[in-house]
């Protein structure tokens, strides 16, 4: 009788136990591998609100064993990186990856080499018309016939008269891009849209009632979209000194708005946008999404007093009328010559940092939180050609990382395309102008850098652990829902980092593969070249040619997950499941 009772108390205390640890959120189930060892299977996350519908088009990933070249791994890698896979952190958006067009790049659709590019990167979102040019974008005029109530000139910051630099939507000449040709190019690289409309025409229009001219042709804009583009934001920087519509001439203003913008007056103008838009959808039967403009930081003692009382005046005005809200982000300080580490380690700190900032900003106002879209980023780094860099590709797979830990909703990179200046370039694809030394639509390091992080990417996040803070390595890591683990290592150090790579709650398989993103000439500096592999390009720039068909690197797992990292590298690897 003793030995029963004894034996029942312990199960009773084993049966608390479980509960104990399911009441304190450890959700989980178990299943038994073919070597008798219980792996916990966890289940995902509720979905964050800063991420929210962004997350609708998740699709699961499974990862299909590739062909590979045989390589050794490392003898001694002394440098320890655990990855925990007994915790999903998220489910991966979708939406986290995409870039942004310009009106400045060409028709894009008879860019036969370009295209391909597209097609090959799983950009998902191309946002348009972008920047600056949106408060001067009107999408159903043709060149040098704007609306009668925009003016002949506009007002600068400084209160001087200039040149407006309208730009239209059926403009067709070689050299610009339609908004036709926009979705086709769309439909042919397999994208969506995001569109940015003109608020500064709300600003700066003549008419009685220009906020309603203004939500009236971004009505009209909803209603030729027929659907095809969800997401939708109202204006683009609008609090900038430099935007169309930040200072107007009140004498031609007929609604007694303010010179200058403020958070409060965008607000108010966001409410009106949307009666207007979200009327147009209804009637033609189509769901969007409108993003209301916040800054990303507090503003700093100098700015504007607009910057100061932006994200105030925006909530409390917009409040809950907003379906999400934009940032922008640069990451490194304004023209500065901002060395590599600098570079890459404002990735993690200005990530969060954003994300914080928002956050309070929100409870600041007593408004709820609601998805957060990074719809321009890059650096500001100039002086060393940073921007067309293997660092800038690093920098980009940094901050895709750290989007995803932070639980970003989406986000899209500034741009496809731009102009030289020396290497002060933030496109993706090189334009060929002739001090670049380049062909048209070369793909700059950064490309192969994003290709190679979203082959090896699984579709949910979990957790991976760098053990020597002062190793300047990162670590990113996801499971595919086939199982396998996909792991990236950034080394930040100018000295090669040998890596072990192990595990919680997960048994490696047979196999893991690799692929191996290194610098060219001055791998610890800047290089406008990138090796996957050791296959590196054909000209000055870019990266191999045959990317599509290169093999990863393979080894046997058996002797444990060790990779070495070159300086300043990125390493991607998949990790079979047992």
């Amino acid at each position: 009788m003793k030995r029963i009772l004894v034996l029942f108390f312990l199960c009773m205390e084993i049966l608390w136990c479980t509960a104990c640890n399911k009441s304190n959120g450890e959700k989980y189930k178990e299943e038994e591998d073919t070597t008798g060892t219980t792996v916990i299977v966890p289940e995902d996350p509720a979905l964050a609100t800063s991420i929210g519908f962004f997350m609708t088009p998740w699709s699961a990933r499974r990862f299909t064993a590739p062909a590979y070249t045989t390589a050794t791994p490392p003898s001694a890698a002394p440098y320890k990186v655990t990855v925990d896979a007994s915790q999903i952190t998220t489910k991966i958006s979708p939406a986290l990856f995409g870039n942004n067009s310009n009106p400045y790049m060409t028709q894009m659709v008879d860019q036969s080499k370009l295209m391909d590019q597209l097609k090959q990167l799983p950009t998902r979102i191309i946002r348009f018309p972008g920047g600056n040019i949106s408060s001067v974008y009107f999408w159903n005029k043709q060149p040098g016939n704007p609306p009668a109530d925009a003016p002949a000139q506009l007002t600068d910051a400084d209160g001087n008269k200039i040149d407006p630099g309208y730009w239209y939507g059926g403009n067709t000449a070689e050299w610009t891009l339609s908004l036709d040709n926009y979705y086709r190019m769309l439909q042919q690289t397999g994208n969506e849209g995001m569109i940015t409309v003109n608020y500064g025409y709300a600003r700066y229009s003549t008419a009685a009632n220009p906020v309603a001219a203004a939500a009236h042709l971004a009505a009209d804009w909803v209603r030729y979209d027929n659907g095809r583009t969800k997401y939708w934001e109202i204006g683009n920087e609008s609090n900038g000194t430099w935007q169309a519509g930040y200072r107007i001439d009140v004498s031609q203003n007929k609604d007694g708005q303010p010179q200058l913008i403020s958070g409060e007056l965008y607000g108010r103008h966001y409410r009106v946008f949307v009666d207007s838009m979200r009327k147009a959808a209804t009637e033609i039967g189509k769901e969007i999404y409108i993003g209301a403009q916040l800054l990303e930081h507090e503003p700093a003692i100098w700015a504007t007093e607009t910057d100061k009382r932006w994200n105030s005046g925006v909530l409390q005005q917009a409040g809950n009328t907003a379906d999400y809200y934009i940032v922008h982000s640069y990451f490194t300080p304004y023209n500065t010559n901002s060395n590599p580490q600098e570079i890459l380690a404002s990735a993690a700190t200005v990530t969060s940092a954003i994300y914080d900032h928002v956050s309070t900003s929100f409870t600041a106002n007593g408004v709820a939180a609601k998805p957060l879209a990074l719809t321009e980023w890059n650096i500001f780094a100039v002086g060393s050609q940073q921007m067309v860099s293997q660092v800038a590709g690093m920098h980009a797979v940094m901050v895709w990382g750290e989007l995803i830990k932070n639980r970003f909703g989406m986000s899209s990179r500034w741009d496809l395309a731009n102009a030289w200046e020396n290497g002060n370039d933030h496109g993706l694809f090189s334009q060929g102008e002739a001090a670049s030394g380049e062909a048209r639509w070369t793909a700059r390091p950064a490309f192969f850098y994003q290709y190679f992080f979203q082959k090896f990417l699984g579709d949910r996040g979990i957790n991976a652990t760098v053990a020597d803070s002062n190793a300047n390595i990162s670590a990113y890591a996801s499971t595919f829902s086939s199982g396998e683990v996909g792991v990236t290592l950034v080394n930040r150090a100018s000295m090669t980092r040998n890596v072990t790579v192990s595990f919680k709650n997960f048994n490696p398989g047979a196999k893991f593969y690799w692929y191996v993103l290194t610098g060219g000439e001055g791998v610890t500096g800047f290089s406008r070249k990138v090796f996957v592999n050791g296959a590196g390009p054909s000209g000055i720039s870019g990266g191999p040619d045959n990317y599509k068909e290169l093999d990863p690197y393979g080894a046997a797992a058996a002797g444990g997950i060790k990779v070495s990292l070159p300086p300043m590298a990125v390493v991607n690897m998949v990790i079979e499941k047992k």
